[in-house]
Order: C-alpha cells, then structure tokens, then sequence
C-alpha cells in the first residue's frame, strides 16, 4: 500500500494518497557528472531550492508541488538533497562538483572518482581501472536503495566503459532492498 502524506490547505488536514516515486540518478564519466550537475541546478532553479539545499523561507505554500521529491530525499532539517551519485574514474570533473557553486547540494558520499583516468581507453576504463571502483558505486547505490525503500528508476547518464561495467552490475539485482 503507498505511504499517506497529509496535506494542510484552509486550515484542516486533508489526508491524500501519495503514490512511492522515487528515483536515483547515477552520472557516470567527465559528460555524465557535467551533464548531471547541470541538471541538477536546473532542477533546483525549477523547483525553487537554493544552492545549499534549502527552500526559501518566503516561498508561497500556495498550490505547493511535491513533484521534486522523485529526486531530493528531505534530511529532516529542511534540507533537500539530490538522490544523484556522480562516478568518474579520475577526480578532476568530480572536484568541479565539489568546489562549485551547488556544493552544499550534495552529500560528499554520493562523489565518487578514483585516482586516475582511462586515459581514452575503453578496454582500460570497463576491465581495470572501472573493476576498481565498481564496488564502492554499488556499495553506494545500495546505500541510497536501502534508505529510500520505494525506488522505482534509476537514470545513469552517458556511456562510458565504467556505466558498462555499472549496467552488467546492476543487472544482478543491486536495486533491490535486503
């Protein structure tokens, strides 16, 4: 059965069934982090949330839109935080989401990049050096899937060596919670 969700409107509390939507992103390579950290302030300028995470105190609650929640899980203290990983073999893309403008949007565990770069080779990128970094990404992955129970997509962004090695992981059944 989907979770309740109550909604306040004129005063008095107005139960309504909300359907589970859940989604994770995973960004994968220098075009898939670039592309999703895009994507992600877009969603938040969309959606009215700030860099740091936070709606604005003076955002009007009329008509509110939980439309965003398929993508930012709420921390509680009224932070929203994307449900996203980014994944590069060599840090330096990744730094860019860290050292940027949104970097209050994202939990430092959903940052993952290794040590050095495939170097333009895809046999490099999805047997040795994508071999290396695979478990950590699910670990992760499972991480998010644990906590958000209901996940029903996920989106991985760019082809690359290591999205291959993520899709032939994924295909043992990561989604699943347990």
């Amino acid at each position: 059965m989907p979770p309740k969700c109550v909604e306040e409107s004129d005063n008095y509390k107005k139960p309504r069934l909300r359907i589970a939507r859940e989604c994770i992103s995973v960004h994968v390579g220098q075009a898939g982090v670039q592309m999703g950290n895009t994507c992600w302030e877009l969603y938040c300028l969309e959606h009215g949330i700030q860099p740091d995470g936070k709606m604005p105190a003076d955002k009007p609650n009329v008509g509110y839109d939980d439309s965003f929640t398929t993508f930012f899980s709420n921390t509680g203290s009224g932070k929203y935080v994307p449900r996203a990983i980014f994944v590069d073999l060599e840090p330096t893309v990744i730094d860019e989401v860290r050292t940027g403008s949104y970097r209050q949007l994202f939990h430092p565990e959903q940052l993952i990049s290794g040590k050095e770069d495939a170097a333009n080779n895809y046999a490099r990128g999805h047997y040795t050096i994508g071999k290396e970094i695979i478990d950590s990404v699910l670990d992760r992955i499972r991480k998010l899937v644990r906590a958000h129970g209901e996940v029903k997509s996920h989106c991985l962004t760019t082809p690359s060596p290591l999205s291959a090695v993520h899709q032939s992981a994924m295909q043992t059944n990561v989604l699943t919670v347990g």
